[in-house]
């Protein structure tokens, strides 16, 4: 989920939500919740055009935005539990002087914490607009795209330095340890790390996000793929490509 919400619009992140054109319809970023454009709901007594309802969705099932996004660990936010203990005092309108009793702290403390908040906001502006501008050079220039790195999936179970792997470096891991990529047939299951991550990537592709999977249909994907399918199977909730419920009747990506 991490990584889907850190490549929406800033109005998206906040809102939980998008539109989805071509099915006409809102779509819930946090769990995938669809409410068609052409519909009406009732709910509570009330009908809700599907704009409203995902608005009451968002609140109802997940808490708010603001929950959703300060529950997200701190190496991604930054933020620390007092500090996210005054911003919900803040969105709930208390004054400097109720925050102060409520966390045992003097009201300036408060006030200085909230003058902090707003010079990091202004910090990260101007860092994104850094990084957006030096990014988009980067990328133009042909001689930088073999030092493109791949993307790192949110629920790595592993130090994120193994991962430091380009483009170029996955594709002639993949043209290595793969028999053919369409269909996807795997030779050996590497020891090293890196391949391994490269490996278990691939095979991720190979199921569908946001869809629960049976064992069984999990096996069978995996069969096509490489003889030992337990361990490739095991791997993949190892390193945090997927889920399982503690039965292990449901599988799932991990988001």
């Amino acid at each position: 989920m991490i990584q889907k919400l850190l490549t929406l619009p800033m109005e998206e992140l906040k809102k939980g939500y998008g539109y989805d054109v071509e099915n006409r319809c809102y779509v819930c970023h946090v769990c995938g919740k669809k409410y068609d454009d052409s519909e009406q709901y009732d709910t509570d007594g009330s009908v809700y055009d599907a704009d409203e309802m995902m608005d009451i969705h968002i609140r109802k099932e997940h808490g708010g935005m603001l929950n959703v996004l300060t529950s997200i660990d701190k190496k991604y936010t930054g933020l620390t539990e007092s500090q996210k203990e005054i911003l919900q005092m803040m969105v709930e309108g208390l004054s400097d002087k109720e925050m102060a009793k409520k966390t045992g702290v003097e009201p300036v403390t408060v006030r200085h914490k909230r003058f902090i908040f707003k010079e990091k906001a202004k910090q990260a502006k101007l860092y994104l607009a850094i990084y957006e501008t030096v990014t988009e050079q980067y990328e133009k220039n042909k001689n930088n795209k073999q030092d493109k790195l791949i993307e790192v999936p949110s629920g790595a179970t592993i130090p994120k330095d193994m991962y430091l792997i380009t483009e170029e470096e996955r594709d002639k891991i993949l043209a290595l340890v793969f028999y053919s990529l369409d269909p996807l047939r795997l030779k050996n299951f590497s020891a090293k790390a890196k391949r391994k991550f490269v490996i278990l990537q691939k095979i991720a592709e190979q199921f569908e996000p946001g869809k629960i999977y049976t064992e069984k249909e999990v096996n069978a994907v995996l069969k096509d793929i490489y003889d030992d399918y337990v361990t490739i199977r095991r791997y993949l909730i190892d390193y945090g490509f997927m889920e399982r419920t503690r039965d292990c009747r449901e599988y799932w990506l991990k988001s």
